[in-house]
């Protein structure tokens, strides 16, 4: 199946901030298991991402900002010098190879084990996980994790703006904070995650406190052009239950509307939706919507492009992608040719380590010999 010529405003380019994006697709961040145990990433990790460099924009894998937030094993960190390092190496790759890149700041919260990051999970409240978690030596039942004192709070809140700070120093352009599925900042919001009873919870002002914290200090530490801040409104992975989204969101996006954030990142966005319109109306700078193609259903053999058209028909300013970058390395090209899409092969390879399913994707050009360079000459 060959697909139809894309809506150009999908390939067509703008600018985010400082930075000029040649097109604006976003690759998603992803979630791959292959940094190196003591989260240092490596040369693999520089190889995948470059092979993706043409990309609008890459932003990374969700990457703790501190110890006690690791959720899985081999999951990279940038609260060290060695972390920053081996991050360098990966953003110097991708800049050689013409691209640029955000990295996402992710705390587990409850979200974590003391078998992967050797420290009990700290989270707004002692809630556990519903559900089984992934560590080196199986899937092992989940903690109650320990209730973060205010000086707790205080403590992450620092550690996300260092954190910030290392990865631009790692050369990343910004990053994004991470307040969706289910990870620590999104179980701030969730009224079943925070039965706090403090100035962090209860009420809808009190239960977006911590997110709007973080953000700030992250915006105060690099610059607001280099921040973003991702959300998953109504979204019940990791057992997550909001119980009052239609108030939650106006409010947090109230609190931070004046930031001028490099942008929004909706998850699970839908076109059709009044949440998807409000939020839109609500946020005045750059929004990056991320489709729901569905999981673990099939990508769509576009990739999630005719989504894409749609969302920015209807007001959105970047689309990022996930699925669709994992499989196919060279997208963009892709689509401008107006070729066949890679699937994704399966989940597993998605989380095992190596090079199978993460950097063996086939490019167009390697497997019709070049057709994609002729079809462009044409």
């Amino acid at each position: 199946m060959t697909n139809t010529t894309p809506n150009p405003e999908l390939l067509t380019p703008t600018d985010l901030g400082p930075l000029h994006l040649p097109n604006r697709l976003v690759m998603a961040p992803l979630t791959r298991n292959r940094a190196d145990a003591d989260g240092v990433p490596g040369p693999l990790m520089a190889t995948y991402y470059a092979q993706r460099a043409s990309a609008g924009l890459i932003i990374a894998e969700g990457t703790t900002p501190n110890a006690v937030g690791q959720t899985y094993p081999n999951i990279p960190g940038i609260h060290s010098a060695a972390h920053i390092a081996g991050w360098r190496r990966v953003t110097d790759a991708v800049r050689a190879a013409g691209g640029r890149m955000f990295l996402q700041l992710q705390h587990g919260g409850r979200v974590g084990h003391p078998d992967n990051s050797g420290l009990m999970p700290l989270a707004p409240s002692p809630v556990a996980l519903p559900e089984t978690i992934h560590t080196p030596t199986g899937r092992q039942p989940s903690v109650v994790p320990l209730a973060m004192t205010v000086d707790d709070i205080r403590t992450t809140v620092a550690d996300f703006a260092q954190a910030a700070r290392n990865a631009v120093e790692a050369g990343f352009a910004g990053v994004e904070v991470h307040a969706a599925n289910g990870q620590l900042l999104h179980q701030f919001l969730a009224r079943n995650t925070n039965l706090r009873g403090d100035a962090y919870g209860g009420s809808v002002a009190g239960r977006v406190r911590f997110v709007v914290e973080v953000t700030r200090a992250v915006a105060d530490a690099i610059g607001s052009e280099r921040t973003g801040l991702r959300i998953s409104p109504a979204n019940t992975v990791n057992g997550i239950e909001e119980g009052d989204t239609e108030r939650l969101y106006p409010a947090l996006l109230g609190e931070l509307a004046d930031l001028e954030l490099a942008y929004l990142h909706l998850e699970f966005a839908d076109p059709d939706s009044v949440l998807f319109a409000d939020i839109r109306d609500r946020w005045p700078g750059t929004l990056m919507a991320n489709p729901n193609l569905g999981w673990p259903a099939a990508m769509p053999a576009d990739g999630g492009r005719g989504a894409g058209e749609r969302l920015l028909a209807a007001g959105a300013d970047l689309i990022s992608l996930g699925r669709a970058f994992l499989a196919n390395p060279d997208l963009v090209e892709r689509l401008e040719a107006g070729a066949p899409l890679n699937q994704v092969r399966d989940k597993y390879t998605m989380y095992v380590g190596g090079p199978t399913g993460y950097t063996d994707y086939p490019t167009l050009a390697a497997t019709d010999g070049g057709l994609l360079a002729a079809q462009r000459a044409a």
